[in-house]
């Protein structure tokens, strides 16, 4: 029987991370890393998709002793990387505090870079690929939002700087710039602003999960350098 290839995805228990998985499940052996126990036991019965629970920030940053992370050692080849896992929260510049900024910048900076760091040889021995998702705040931030756009914006030199320091390894790079989306982390951030939430007026997260699975599934002549997924409406557009 044909081997699947290999997909590893963070923050797959909700979100776009858990239709990436969804997604990715129908071409690959999908290990979906996540902290919540109940989600990732649903995760585990889905075919081609093997839960693990791992705490990548106590694990990566912390140092401490991880399972999870032990499992994904042992894979000889990884074909696909996705970063999906990030925070975000009010803050502007002139008032964060180091604790946000501690935050932000460990969980959206510093986990992807060492995941990536740590898992190189294997994507390196599939001529995989590493997709990173950003965000569009980091092209365009928002008020009350600058330290989120601040790290996704070092996530996006990240990103790049992989891809020239390992372009001779056949591993290519992607970044994927999804608008706002309907996800629990918008509803939080909406709510926390007293505003009225309208899914209907953010993308969905399975058509950012596709954009991630067509730079997933690119062929090998090429690398899909950067990819922006808009809403259709813009929400400063809309008059509804």
């Amino acid at each position: 029987m044909h081997e699947l290839p290999v997909a590893v995805v963070t923050g797959a228990t909700s979100g776009i991370g858990r239709s990436v998985v969804d997604e990715l499940k129908k071409t690959h052996r999908v290990y979906a890393l996540g902290r919540n126990q109940r989600a990732l036991w649903e995760l585990d019965r889905h075919t081609n998709v093997t839960a693990v629970e791992v705490d990548l920030l106590d694990a990566l940053v912390g140092g401490a002793e991880s399972e999870g992370l032990a499992q994904l050692r042992a894979l000889p080849k990884i074909d696909a990387l996705i970063h999906s896992a990030g925070v975000a929260r009010h803050g502007s510049l002139q008032d964060a505090g180091i604790e946000l900024w501690r935050e932000m910048a460990d969980i959206n900076v510093l986990v992807p870079a060492l995941l990536t760091k740590m898992l190189l040889d294997r994507l390196k021995a599939a001529e995989g690929t590493v997709v990173f998702v950003n965000s569009g705040a980091s092209q365009k931030p928002a008020p009350g939002m600058g330290v989120y756009a601040a790290t996704k914006s070092a996530l996006k030199g990240l990103a790049d700087t992989f891809r020239v320091e390992i372009a001779g390894h056949g591993v290519k790079v992607t970044t994927v710039s999804p608008g706002p989306t309907d996800t629990p982390m918008q509803e939080k951030l909406v709510a926390e602003r007293d505003d009225t939430y309208m899914p209907a007026h953010y993308i969905a997260p399975q058509e950012v999960a596709e954009a991630v699975a067509v730079a997933v599934r690119a062929g090998s002549s090429v690398q899909l350098t950067d990819i922006n997924v808009r809403p259709r409406i813009e929400l400063s557009d809309r008059d509804d």
